[in-house]
């Protein structure tokens, strides 16, 4: 992984991919994939093997994709995306930051007329000649210069690898401590976190998806406390 991630710095910035070491060890797995679920599931999924982090009773399903086969293999893939990985993840990601500081947020892209003309469109117009996103690459074109659509994608992620090592420390280590981790393979769980605050590997994906739960499971815990009915208290007499 170190070597990977080396060499990759030596390639001029235009070639820079973000956690290369990741992107290959998942481009690998895909030959591993014996459906077509297994092939989404793995690259969609931080934990491909989600059965052995938290046993067979705790592995979510994978449901096939959608759409039968009246669509081509890549537009059910969309299409998973469109039921799935949209509004269950990012979008809802945008909603709630955007709603909590009251920024009025919206995606034109999504617009209902757009999104209806977008799936009427052949996939032919989408992805063309190993071009992504083809038809509104053409339409761009004409009103910006290339340069500011024709290039790598720039996210706006925020530093949280570096915050599990500096001030969500604490934090963390509190919920991934191994008594804590009952629902999980803790070692592997520990593993991965002493990698990451030794700066041998970025865990953060999988490590954020743990605390997630672990801090989801701790309210659960706290509000079910707070609710349950205190038991009753025998006074003695003349009291």
């Amino acid at each position: 992984g170190e070597v990977v991630d080396r060499t990759t710095r030596l390639l001029p910035a235009r070639a820079q991919v973000r956690m290369p070491t990741e992107k290959l060890q998942k481009a690998l797995s895909v030959l591993d994939a014996a459906s077509e679920g297994d092939l989404y599931q793995t690259l969609t999924s931080h934990w491909p093997d989600a059965e052995r982090l938290v046993g067979a009773r705790g592995a979510a399903h994978q449901p096939p994709l959608p759409g039968a086969g009246e669509l081509a293999f890549a537009e059910r893939l969309m299409l998973a995306d469109t039921v799935g990985y949209l509004p269950d993840d990012i979008l809802t990601k945008v909603d709630r930051a955007s709603m909590a500081v009251s920024l009025e947020a919206r995606v034109p892209i999504l617009d209902h007329r757009v999104f209806e003309l977008a799936w009427r469109l052949p996939l032919s117009m989408k992805h063309r000649d190993g071009e992504t996103k083809w038809v509104l690459r053409r339409v761009l074109e004409r009103r910006v210069p290339r340069a500011l659509f024709d290039r790598a994608k720039m996210g706006f992620g925020v530093p949280v690898g570096e915050w599990l090592k500096g001030p969500l420390r604490d934090w963390a280590e509190g919920l991934l401590a191994a008594r804590r981790l009952e629902r999980f393979d803790a070692a592997r769980v520990r593993g991965l976190w002493a990698e990451h605050l030794e700066g041998r590997r970025d865990r953060t994906h999988q490590l954020w998806d743990v605390l997630m739960f672990q801090a989801w499971a701790e309210h659960r815990r706290a509000t079910a406390a707070a609710r349950a009915p205190r038991p009753a208290v025998a006074l003695e007499p003349g009291r």
